[in-house]
């Protein structure tokens, strides 16, 4: 490990950045991917699509660990979507299927702040439509592509610790984790110890060449099976990783 810089007081003290400067918030437009466009959240667009890919999860099971949900009526779900569409941060965009049309999950940048050069990704649902699908896993890659080309320097990702899902998903993505916070928050009525994962800037170059591997036609076979799974691609570039007993 290399040694830290020292002041002249001999103090340890972090790496100057002399060239950076404080990224833009991300802007409220489309992202688009091969498979899967990034679309900044529209309830008169989305509303309708959203809420019947949402309806194929019947048991509500995919909302356990969102702070809202799940909704029973389609009103109950508009004022829902209404009310986080308005935002900029979290700012929320719908996964639109490119084959389809339509919209079958959200996700959002949150606890934006540029002045550290952070931002996390969160809020995630995707329909049983998107799960397990290369659209799931482009519209993670599509979020940490805006992020870093915008100048940010750090991307995180936090779940309740619970959610073995999420954890599994979080270092499959690349993203190092870096411990749990306990008793972090209170939703739903529940405690929650939350998770923290996050990849930086520098791991950038060789996440993106992962995820672009992964992602290339040439990857998948003629019936669409995976010819290299992301998590071989992804292991070798984490610094630190989840405790086997809870994965």
């Amino acid at each position: 490990m290399e040694e830290p810089r020292r002041n002249a007081f001999g103090q340890p003290v972090g790496a100057e950045l002399p060239d950076w400067a404080p990224p833009p918030p991300p802007p409220r437009e489309a992202i688009e991917g091969r498979y899967v466009r990034l679309e900044p959240l529209d309830p008169a667009r989305h509303a309708a699509e959203l809420f019947e890919a949402f309806s194929a999860d019947a048991q509500g099971r995919n909302w356990t660990y969102l702070p809202s949900g799940p909704f029973e009526t389609r009103a109950s779900f508009d004022l829902w979507l209404a009310e986080i569409a308005a935002k900029l941060d979290p700012l929320f965009f719908a996964a639109v299927d490119r084959a389809t049309g339509k919209a079958v999950g959200v996700s959002s940048f949150l606890r934006i702040q540029p002045q550290a050069g952070s931002i996390e990704v969160g809020h995630i649902l995707f329909s049983p439509a998107m799960q397990r699908t290369r659209l799931a896993t482009e519209a993670i890659y599509l979020h940490m592509k805006r992020a870093f080309e915008l100048g940010y320097r750090r991307f995180e990702w936090k779940c309740d610790a619970l959610n073995a899902p999420s954890r599994r998903a979080a270092q499959r993505f690349g993203l190092s984790f870096e411990g749990v916070f306990r008793q972090a928050t209170v939703y739903k009525g529940r405690t929650r110890d939350t998770a923290w994962y996050a990849a930086i800037d520098s791991e950038w170059p060789r996440l993106s060449h992962a995820f672009e591997t992964w992602l290339g036609p040439a990857n998948f076979d003629a019936d669409g099976r995976q010819l290299q799974r992301l998590s071989d691609l992804t292991a070798p570039l984490l610094v630190a990783r989840d405790e086997p007993a809870l994965l």
